[in-house]
């Protein structure tokens, strides 16, 4: 329980009713898209300014009470979960874009921005920001940022940590700092690629400088039917085998596939087991022979058909489909549990059967919709949160995936981050070594350790956090 005086303080310093004390207000933020884990924090605040990000941080450590930053929610790993309580910041009311310099090729935003909102205000400039989640619509770029988020054209394009030029943030201890700021190639230490990813363990973003990227003069979009999940997968290899780099490379699996189709009325063939959703961008000049070569790899690969998308309004209905997919999931169960590990892409033939197996092994449906160029796979375990049997075999099952993902040399999260759901696996992907390396930066930045405490790294003693209440889930 806070004290009294401290709630008083924070609405002195952000306004009464930028304040939520009572229960019901604050039982919305007691998880984030990760929701097996759940805890209320005790306060949530509403900054509008840096300096009254500063100002909270500075009332928490004057009362000892740990905090956190919070964008829109979307994140799936539980990184906006308040473990012990205590004061959430929600950066949403920090919405604005501060600047836009096509000449310098930049942008700054508050941390509250929806990343689709900065798409539509570039739209018609001739630039763009690359990085597009498929939570798009939703997400924030303050939360892209702590995650690093990635996206379908992340393939050719990067992931947030190579559009991001610099940040403005808050320290533990209520300092305000700016690292790089819109500098092409700062000097010194690469502070700004620390923050980025740390899933707010370091720092608060207030501000973010991010790159801007040329329109490309044209694009070319398909769609690739398949009888055959092997068949899909195998296609994948063969293209970026033939040294082609698609701006995106995505697939889905026919339950997803029929789930969209239900939902949206796509046009898409209900038998098939799978389809990819490729495109290539670039000069004109090459274009027309990097989709020939392509359908002509999908053909050879057993591709049933191989569509194009012949003008804009198709193009943009294929990528509705593709980023609609979550959306759909509905139909298939009442709830669902998105994974999110990465293979090498010659190993997902084999890791989209093993997910198939793990599912089989534990009676529980997986469908699968994922950025299959870069091997990023998102299986989507259903099951139903009212029965405490499916909820635990859906966890076995995620955490089955997961290890399979580190034997085929991969890794457990490739946008997600590992928030408080997969603190557990850190030890079997980084040695003891790594671990401590990692501590001593998170402490050199958060000494006490009141920021977002019981995120991302094991306790001293090596083990991670428990799941306190593994029968415990809503539907998403």
């Amino acid at each position: 329980m806070l004290p009294t005086q401290l709630v008083d303080d924070l609405r002195s310093a952000v306004g009464v009713e930028n304040v939520l004390s009572n229960h019901s207000d604050l039982v919305v933020y007691e998880c984030d898209g990760f929701v097996i884990e759940k805890n209320c924090p005790d306060v949530v605040v509403f900054p509008r300014t840096t300096e009254q990000v500063a100002a909270v941080v500075r009332l928490a450590n004057e009362y000892e009470v740990p905090f956190l930053p919070r964008g829109a929610g979307t994140s799936l790993a539980g990184g906006c979960l308040p473990v012990g309580g205590g004061v959430m910041i929600v950066l949403t009311r920090m919405r604005e874009i501060l600047e836009i310099n096509l000449r310098d090729r930049f942008a700054v935003v508050q941390p509250g921005v929806v990343n689709v909102w900065l798409t539509n205000a570039l739209r018609g400039s001739g630039y763009h920001y690359a990085p597009d989640p498929s939570s798009q619509g939703a997400c924030t770029i303050g939360g892209n940022v702590a995650t690093n988020s990635g996206g379908p054209h992340t393939l050719k394009y990067g992931v947030t940590v190579n559009h991001v030029l610099g940040v403005e943030v808050v320290l533990s201890d209520g300092r305000i700092v700016e690292i790089n700021g819109s500098a092409e190639d700062p000097v010194g230490l690469d502070l700004t690629g620390v923050v980025v990813g740390s899933e707010g363990t370091l720092a608060i973003v207030t501000k973010v400088w991010v790159r801007l990227t040329r329109d490309p003069q044209g694009c070319r979009t398909m769609l690739g039917v398949f009888d055959s999940v092997d068949d899909a997968t195998n296609t994948i290899s063969e293209i970026i085998g033939a040294g082609i780099v698609p701006a995106a490379l995505e697939m889905m699996d026919q339950g997803i596939l029929v789930a969209v189709e239900e939902a949206f009325k796509f046009g898409f063939p209900l038998d098939a087991k799978a389809i990819l959703l490729i495109e290539v961008d670039g000069l004109e000049a090459g274009l027309d022979e990097q989709r020939d070569r392509i359908m002509e790899l999908c053909k050879q690969c057993g591709a049933r058909e191989v569509r194009q998308a012949n003008d804009a309004k198709q193009r943009q209905l294929l990528w509705k489909a593709r980023k609609q997919a979550f959306g759909a999931v509905g139909r298939l169960s009442p709830s669902y549990c998105t994974q999110d590990g990465v293979v090498p892409r010659t190993k997902l033939p084999h890791i989209l059967k093993r997910i198939y197996e793990i599912g089989a092994k534990h009676d529980l449906r997986v469908v699968n919709v994922f950025h299959a160029g870069d091997g990023n796979i998102h299986p989507i375990v259903l099951f139903d949160e009212r029965d405490a049997e499916q909820v635990r075999r859906a966890l076995l099952v995620s955490g089955e995936i997961l290890d399979e993902c580190i034997a085929c040399g991969g890794s457990v999260t490739g946008e997600h981050g590992i928030g408080v759901e997969k603190i557990n696996f850190m030890p079997k992907i980084f040695t003891p070594d790594d671990l401590d390396a990692m501590r001593r930066l998170r402490d050199a930045f958060n000494p006490t350790n009141r920021l977002s405490p019981d995120k991302m790294l094991p306790t001293a003693a090596g083990c991670g956090m428990e799941m306190k209440h593994p029968g415990r889930r809503a539907a998403l």
